[in-house]
Protein backbone atom coordinates (compact mmCIF):
# COMPACT_ATOMS: atom_id res chain seq x y z
CA UNK A 1 0.00 0.00 0.00
CA UNK A 2 1.50 3.37 -0.93
CA UNK A 3 1.90 5.85 1.92
CA UNK A 4 -1.12 8.08 2.51
CA UNK A 5 -0.87 11.61 1.11
CA UNK A 6 -1.55 13.53 4.31
CA UNK A 7 -0.19 12.07 7.53
CA UNK A 8 -3.05 13.98 9.02
CA UNK A 9 -4.30 17.28 9.71
CA UNK A 10 -5.34 18.14 12.95
CA UNK A 11 -5.82 21.54 13.56
CA UNK A 12 -6.12 22.65 11.16
CA UNK A 13 -8.15 20.90 12.92
CA UNK A 14 -11.25 22.09 14.26
CA UNK A 15 -14.91 22.84 14.35
CA UNK A 16 -18.36 21.60 15.04
CA UNK A 17 -21.11 20.06 12.94
CA UNK A 18 -23.60 20.28 15.78
CA UNK A 19 -22.74 23.84 16.80
CA UNK A 20 -25.81 25.83 17.77
CA UNK A 21 -25.82 29.57 17.26
CA UNK A 22 -27.52 29.90 20.64
CA UNK A 23 -24.56 28.40 22.52
CA UNK A 24 -23.49 30.95 25.18
CA UNK A 25 -20.13 32.67 25.23
CA UNK A 26 -18.31 31.22 22.23
CA UNK A 27 -14.65 32.16 21.91
CA UNK A 28 -12.45 32.64 18.88
CA UNK A 29 -8.75 32.42 18.09
CA UNK A 30 -6.90 33.16 14.87
CA UNK A 31 -4.10 31.42 13.01
CA UNK A 32 -2.04 31.91 9.87
CA UNK A 33 -1.01 29.08 7.53
CA UNK A 34 2.35 29.74 5.89
CA UNK A 35 4.11 27.91 3.06
CA UNK A 36 6.88 25.74 4.48
CA UNK A 37 9.23 26.56 1.61
CA UNK A 38 9.17 30.37 1.71
CA UNK A 39 6.93 31.55 4.56
CA UNK A 40 4.33 32.98 2.18
CA UNK A 41 0.83 33.45 3.63
CA UNK A 42 -1.43 30.77 2.12
CA UNK A 43 -4.62 31.23 4.12
CA UNK A 44 -5.98 32.21 7.51
CA UNK A 45 -8.02 30.20 10.00
CA UNK A 46 -10.70 31.31 12.46
CA UNK A 47 -11.17 28.74 15.23
CA UNK A 48 -14.41 29.01 17.19
CA UNK A 49 -14.71 27.16 20.52
CA UNK A 50 -18.17 26.38 21.89
CA UNK A 51 -19.09 25.76 25.50
CA UNK A 52 -20.55 22.35 24.62
CA UNK A 53 -17.13 21.20 23.40
CA UNK A 54 -17.85 21.69 19.71
CA UNK A 55 -15.72 23.74 17.36
CA UNK A 56 -15.95 25.49 14.03
CA UNK A 57 -13.16 26.53 11.71
CA UNK A 58 -13.56 29.00 8.87
CA UNK A 59 -10.73 29.11 6.33
CA UNK A 60 -10.10 32.39 4.48
CA UNK A 61 -8.01 33.28 1.45
CA UNK A 62 -5.33 35.95 2.00
CA UNK A 63 -7.85 38.55 0.78
CA UNK A 64 -10.26 37.52 3.56
CA UNK A 65 -12.81 35.62 1.44
CA UNK A 66 -13.96 32.33 3.05
CA UNK A 67 -13.25 29.20 0.99
CA UNK A 68 -13.68 26.25 3.36
CA UNK A 69 -15.34 25.34 6.63
CA UNK A 70 -15.08 22.53 9.16
CA UNK A 71 -17.45 21.65 11.98
CA UNK A 72 -16.60 19.27 14.81
CA UNK A 73 -19.35 17.96 17.06
CA UNK A 74 -19.03 17.64 20.82
CA UNK A 75 -19.57 13.87 20.56
CA UNK A 76 -19.78 10.93 20.43
CA UNK A 77 -16.41 11.27 22.21
CA UNK A 78 -13.82 13.99 22.67
CA UNK A 79 -11.12 11.94 20.94
CA UNK A 80 -13.27 10.56 18.11
CA UNK A 81 -15.96 13.15 17.33
CA UNK A 82 -18.18 13.46 14.29
CA UNK A 83 -16.96 16.17 11.92
CA UNK A 84 -17.67 17.65 8.49
CA UNK A 85 -15.24 19.50 6.23
CA UNK A 86 -16.10 21.20 2.93
CA UNK A 87 -13.88 23.12 0.49
CA UNK A 88 -15.95 25.45 -1.67
CA UNK A 89 -13.25 25.77 -4.34
CA UNK A 90 -13.72 22.27 -5.78
CA UNK A 91 -16.46 20.69 -3.67
CA UNK A 92 -14.12 18.39 -1.72
CA UNK A 93 -15.81 16.95 1.36
CA UNK A 94 -14.82 14.56 4.11
CA UNK A 95 -16.07 13.67 7.56
CA UNK A 96 -17.60 11.25 10.01
CA UNK A 97 -21.33 11.12 10.76
CA UNK A 98 -23.59 9.16 13.08
CA UNK A 99 -26.95 7.68 12.16
CA UNK A 100 -29.45 5.03 13.16
CA UNK A 101 -27.27 2.35 11.54
CA UNK A 102 -24.10 3.52 13.29
CA UNK A 103 -21.20 5.74 12.29
CA UNK A 104 -19.61 6.07 8.87
CA UNK A 105 -16.67 7.87 7.31
CA UNK A 106 -17.08 9.53 3.93
CA UNK A 107 -15.15 11.48 1.31
CA UNK A 108 -15.96 13.22 -1.98
CA UNK A 109 -13.06 14.36 -4.14
CA UNK A 110 -14.93 17.10 -6.02
CA UNK A 111 -18.42 18.37 -6.76
CA UNK A 112 -19.06 16.00 -9.68
CA UNK A 113 -17.47 12.93 -8.03
CA UNK A 114 -19.44 10.21 -6.22
CA UNK A 115 -19.23 10.07 -2.44
CA UNK A 116 -17.27 7.13 -1.05
CA UNK A 117 -18.23 5.88 2.40
CA UNK A 118 -17.61 3.01 4.77
CA UNK A 119 -18.86 1.88 8.20
CA UNK A 120 -16.61 3.27 10.92
CA UNK A 121 -15.37 0.75 13.46
CA UNK A 122 -13.62 2.77 16.14
CA UNK A 123 -10.67 1.13 17.94
CA UNK A 124 -9.94 1.86 21.59
CA UNK A 125 -7.02 4.15 20.72
CA UNK A 126 -8.87 5.98 17.93
CA UNK A 127 -8.33 9.65 17.15
CA UNK A 128 -10.56 11.49 14.67
CA UNK A 129 -9.61 14.92 13.32
CA UNK A 130 -9.70 17.57 16.07
CA UNK A 131 -9.92 14.77 18.63
CA UNK A 132 -6.14 14.74 18.43
CA UNK A 133 -6.05 17.82 20.62
CA UNK A 134 -8.11 16.05 23.29
CA UNK A 135 -5.90 12.97 23.01
CA UNK A 136 -2.77 15.03 23.67
CA UNK A 137 -4.33 16.69 26.72
CA UNK A 138 -5.56 13.39 28.17
CA UNK A 139 -2.19 11.65 27.65
CA UNK A 140 0.01 14.63 28.49
CA UNK A 141 2.16 12.86 31.07
CA UNK A 142 2.33 9.54 29.21
CA UNK A 143 3.67 11.23 26.07
CA UNK A 144 7.15 11.32 27.59
CA UNK A 145 7.43 7.57 26.98
CA UNK A 146 5.84 7.75 23.54
CA UNK A 147 2.21 7.04 22.68
CA UNK A 148 0.69 5.02 19.86
CA UNK A 149 -2.71 6.01 18.44
CA UNK A 150 -4.91 5.08 15.49
CA UNK A 151 -5.60 8.20 13.40
CA UNK A 152 -8.44 8.31 10.88
CA UNK A 153 -7.59 9.18 7.28
CA UNK A 154 -10.94 9.89 5.61
CA UNK A 155 -9.32 9.76 2.16
CA UNK A 156 -8.53 6.09 2.86
CA UNK A 157 -11.74 5.42 4.81
CA UNK A 158 -9.62 3.79 7.49
CA UNK A 159 -7.36 4.33 10.50
CA UNK A 160 -3.56 4.37 10.32
CA UNK A 161 -1.17 3.86 13.27
CA UNK A 162 0.77 6.91 14.43
CA UNK A 163 3.28 7.47 17.20
CA UNK A 164 3.71 10.66 19.26
CA UNK A 165 6.92 11.39 21.15
CA UNK A 166 8.66 14.30 22.83
CA UNK A 167 10.94 15.96 20.29
CA UNK A 168 13.91 18.32 20.35
CA UNK A 169 13.95 18.81 24.10
CA UNK A 170 17.16 20.83 23.86
CA UNK A 171 15.42 23.46 21.74
CA UNK A 172 12.25 23.54 23.81
CA UNK A 173 11.83 26.39 26.23
CA UNK A 174 10.55 25.81 29.74
CA UNK A 175 7.23 27.33 28.69
CA UNK A 176 6.70 25.05 25.68
CA UNK A 177 6.60 21.36 24.82
CA UNK A 178 7.58 20.03 21.41
CA UNK A 179 5.98 16.86 20.08
CA UNK A 180 6.52 14.88 16.89
CA UNK A 181 4.04 12.55 15.23
CA UNK A 182 5.14 9.91 12.74
CA UNK A 183 3.42 7.11 10.87
CA UNK A 184 4.01 3.90 12.85
CA UNK A 185 4.44 1.49 9.90
CA UNK A 186 7.34 0.03 7.96
CA UNK A 187 6.99 2.74 5.31
CA UNK A 188 6.66 5.52 7.87
CA UNK A 189 10.06 6.88 6.85
CA UNK A 190 8.53 7.92 3.51
CA UNK A 191 5.86 10.12 5.10
CA UNK A 192 6.85 13.53 6.51
CA UNK A 193 6.56 13.92 10.27
CA UNK A 194 4.23 16.40 11.94
CA UNK A 195 5.85 18.71 14.50
CA UNK A 196 3.76 20.43 17.17
CA UNK A 197 4.55 23.05 19.78
CA UNK A 198 2.28 23.31 22.83
CA UNK A 199 2.17 25.76 25.70
CA UNK A 200 3.42 23.69 28.63
CA UNK A 201 1.10 25.34 31.14
CA UNK A 202 -2.22 25.65 29.30
CA UNK A 203 -1.55 22.73 26.91
CA UNK A 204 -2.74 24.97 24.10
CA UNK A 205 -1.45 24.31 20.60
CA UNK A 206 0.82 27.12 19.39
CA UNK A 207 2.34 25.81 16.15
CA UNK A 208 1.61 22.99 13.69
CA UNK A 209 4.18 22.06 11.05
CA UNK A 210 3.36 19.28 8.60
CA UNK A 211 0.97 18.19 5.86
CA UNK A 212 -2.45 19.77 6.22
CA UNK A 213 -5.93 18.99 4.92
CA UNK A 214 -6.15 22.07 2.69
CA UNK A 215 -5.22 21.18 -0.89
CA UNK A 216 -3.53 23.25 -3.56
CA UNK A 217 -4.85 23.94 -7.07
CA UNK A 218 -3.76 20.47 -8.20
CA UNK A 219 -5.52 18.66 -5.39
CA UNK A 220 -2.34 17.97 -3.42
CA UNK A 221 -2.18 18.36 0.34
CA UNK A 222 0.29 21.14 1.08
CA UNK A 223 3.05 21.16 3.69
CA UNK A 224 2.27 24.13 5.93
CA UNK A 225 3.30 25.85 9.13
CA UNK A 226 0.27 27.04 11.08
CA UNK A 227 0.94 29.63 13.77
CA UNK A 228 -1.72 30.57 16.30
CA UNK A 229 -1.91 34.06 17.72
CA UNK A 230 -0.08 34.37 21.01
CA UNK A 231 -3.20 35.70 22.72
CA UNK A 232 -5.58 33.17 24.24
CA UNK A 233 -9.02 32.68 22.62
CA UNK A 234 -11.15 35.80 23.07
CA UNK A 235 -14.91 35.97 23.76
CA UNK A 236 -17.05 36.38 20.64
CA UNK A 237 -20.69 37.18 20.00
CA UNK A 238 -23.38 34.75 18.90
CA UNK A 239 -23.97 36.94 15.83
CA UNK A 240 -20.33 36.65 14.78
CA UNK A 241 -20.49 32.88 15.21
CA UNK A 242 -23.67 32.69 13.13
CA UNK A 243 -21.98 34.70 10.38
CA UNK A 244 -19.07 32.24 10.33
CA UNK A 245 -21.44 29.27 10.23
CA UNK A 246 -23.37 30.58 7.24
CA UNK A 247 -20.72 32.48 5.27
CA UNK A 248 -20.61 31.60 1.57
CA UNK A 249 -17.50 29.65 0.57
CA UNK A 250 -16.72 31.87 -2.40
CA UNK A 251 -12.93 32.16 -2.14
CA UNK A 252 -10.96 30.76 -5.07
CA UNK A 253 -7.36 31.10 -3.89
CA UNK A 254 -5.15 28.46 -5.55
CA UNK A 255 -2.65 28.31 -2.66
Amino acid sequence: MPPPRPLLCLLAVLACEAVATTAPNPSRELAQALAREDGRLLYREEHWHLTDGGRLVLYRCPDGTPFARKTVAAGPSAEAPDFAFEDGRDGYREGVRSGAAGREVYVRERTDAPERRAPLRVPADAVVDAGFDAAVRLRWDALAAGTRLSFLLPSRLTFVPVRIVDHDRAAAEASTRRLRMTLDTWFGFAVPAVDLVYDASSRRLLTFSGTGTIRDGRGRHRPVRIIFDAAAPAPASADALAAAQHAGLDGRCAL
